[in-house]
């Protein structure tokens, strides 16, 4: 489990293919390696992955072909977002986001408004009924707030510190991104369907 406050921009610095997927290397920039052992959970762009090994300030996840196939921004080297898996006294300074991508959308605009930006994004059909005004979204492992939603269309508003801290800075119309909605609406989304039959 993550909170979505990304510590550190880290890089992807080399793929190694193996038989089922591939072991990346990644450079963890700022982001402390001591207390991390082997098993441990990283997010990456909002992916979970799991170290497998450790060399100086780098370490090594293996990516499965599943995750490849629904996921953005792992498939070559460049900036990630990084983030540890919580521990159960952190504070929750985003929201709770599982590291389980749900689907990729797409940035529609990307504009400035002063020192900040505006991000416009199209998600997937399937996942617009979980994106509510003001309500959470995960968007390249960054904990977000949605100012408004139209059907599959939601816009964002991006402060400067997220925009100096994360890799968000990079977009552009076009782009794709990792989006992974409010656990809290699929819960709620799954328990009306049971109760409604």
């Amino acid at each position: 489990m993550f909170s979505g406050i990304i510590a550190t921009i880290g890089r992807i610095t080399q793929l190694a293919p193996r038989e089922a997927g591939s072991r990346l290397t990644v450079d963890a920039g700022r982001l402390s390696l001591d207390d991390v052992a082997l098993g441990d959970s990283i997010a990456h762009n909002g992916v979970c992955l799991t170290v497998v090994g450790k060399a100086g300030n780098q370490f090594m996840v293996d990516v499965s072909r599943e995750t490849f196939s629904c996921t953005v921004g792992l498939d070559a080297p460049g900036p990630v977002n990084l983030e540890k898996a919580l521990r159960l006294n952190d504070v929750i300074g985003g929201h709770l986001v599982s590291g389980h991508v749900d689907g990729v959308g797409e940035v529609l605009r990307f504009e400035p408004v002063g020192d900040n930006r505006l991000l416009v994004i199209r998600a997937p059909a399937e996942l617009a009924r979980y994106i509510a005004r003001k309500g959470s979204i995960a968007v390249d492992g960054v904990s977000l707030t949605t100012n408004t939603v139209d059907g599959a269309v939601f816009a964002i508003n991006l402060i400067a510190h997220t925009l100096e801290n994360t890799t968000l800075n990079r977009l552009a119309a076009g782009a794709k991104v990792n989006l992974e909605v409010d656990l809290i609406a699929r819960y709620v989304e799954r328990m009306v369907s049971a109760a409604q039959g």
